[in-house]
């Protein structure tokens, strides 16, 4: 059946990427400013520290998301939630302070209540089209698939929302990449992030070189995450039959990425030769290749 998740807030940001299901999301900022908007499969929501937020499912299906926080220590100990609060208010407080009839203030929870199966909210709904969508620069909501893709090759696709496409989401990038089967993001680095990823489908092979030298490979199935620490150079190749989805965050505002591929296309040719041994005329054909790469 389907649920609301109860008004709350957190310390830190708040960000997610919808994988299924419909959603309506309630947000009040600070100054009292309210969006009631829809989300669908592909979009993205953002929340400020603070900015109070519900989430209800929308039709009879349920609705997941994978969520990511600005602060790698979030725990609920930085969650206030509406029942917890209110419940343990004085009744009389709660008549005083929001003209509440004293039985309904006695009638509040007597604990947290977080998410409560409910009614079910159609799609198409009076309810599901009373939304008050902000304009672009305030929106909470960022539908990231239905934008171009920043990089788009025969491999597969990468969308990025940083606060240059998303402006509130002014702590967090997120990147949806696309890998066709074999298909791989080439050798590369973030040099001014940290990356979170979550392989939302399909098979995938991460190789890390780390600053310690070191290097890690690990194989990632539906359900996994990995970690790259900012500046580690890394890559990423579908190992699996089927196209692979990878969803994932850079705690950064902006977008930034240097590769592998770039360096060896750019770089003079004599340097490259003292640095690796290497004839320069060995490097005649390479070029800077898209940072998607088909399978061969």
């Amino acid at each position: 059946m389907p649920a609301v998740c109860e008004m709350h807030w957190h310390n830190s940001a708040e960000w997610a990427y919808v994988l299924s299901g419909h959603c309506q999301v309630t947000v009040v900022d600070p100054e009292g400013e309210t969006e009631v908007a829809n989300y669908a499969p592909g979009d993205l929501w953002y929340f400020p520290k603070g900015h109070a937020h519900a989430i209800q499912t929308l039709g009879s299906e349920p609705c997941h998301a994978i969520l990511a926080f600005d602060d790698g220590l979030y725990g609920e100990h930085g969650t206030f939630g509406l029942s917890d609060w209110m419940s343990r208010l004085d009744p009389g407080m709660l008549t005083q302070a929001l003209g509440l009839p004293k039985d309904a203030a006695a009638k509040i929870p007597a604990a947290e209540v977080y998410i409560r199966q409910g009614d079910v909210i159609g799609r198409d709904s009076a309810e599901a089209r009373a939304v008050n969508v902000l304009d672009t620069t305030r929106t909470h909501r960022f539908s990231l698939l239905a934008q171009k893709p920043r990089v788009s090759s025969a491999g597969g696709t990468i969308h990025v929302a940083s606060a240059k496409e998303y402006p509130i989401s002014t702590t967090i990038t997120g990147v949806v990449t696309r890998l066709q089967a074999g298909a791989m993001h080439a050798p590369h680095w973030h040099p001014n992030a940290n990356e979170w990823h979550y392989v939302a489908r399909g098979r995938t092979r991460v190789t890390l070189f780390a600053s310690d030298k070191r290097m890690s490979v690990a194989e990632l199935s539906p359900g996994d995450c990995a970690y790259i620490p900012r500046g580690c150079g890394h890559s990423v190749q579908s190992i699996g039959a089927d196209e692979c989805e990878i969803v994932g965050v850079l705690d950064a505002s902006m977008y930034s990425e240097s590769s592998l591929s770039d360096w060896i296309a750019k770089a003079p040719r004599h340097v490259l030769a003292n640095n690796l041994g290497v004839p320069a005329e060995s490097f005649a054909a390479v070029t800077n290749r898209s940072v998607i790469v088909a399978a061969i």
